[in-house]
C-alpha cells in the first residue's frame, strides 16, 4: 500500500555521460590556464612594482649619503 499524496518522481539520471566528464575536465583545464595566466600577470606586475621601489631607495639612500 502506497499513501496517497506520494507523487511518482523521474529520476534524474545522476551518472555523467562520457561527453559530459569530458566536458567538465575540459572546462576544469581551460579554468585553471587561465587562472595560471592571471597568476603569472599579477606576478609580473608585483615585481615590477617591487623593482621600482627598490630603484627609489636606492636613490633615497644615494642622496642621504652624498
Amino acid at each position: 500500500m502506497e499513501p496517497a499524496c506520494r507523487k511518482d518522481k523521474p529520476k534524474l539520471n545522476s551518472t555523467p555521460t562520457r561527453g559530459d566528464r569530458s566536458k567538465q575536465k575540459s572546462a576544469q583545464q581551460e579554468l585553471k590556464q587561465r587562472q595560471r595566466a592571471e597568476i603569472y600577470a599579477l606576478n609580473k606586475v608585483m615585481t615590477e612594482l617591487e623593482h621600482q621601489q627598490f630603484e627609489t631607495f636606492c636613490k633615497q639612500m644615494q642622496q642621504q649619503g652624498e
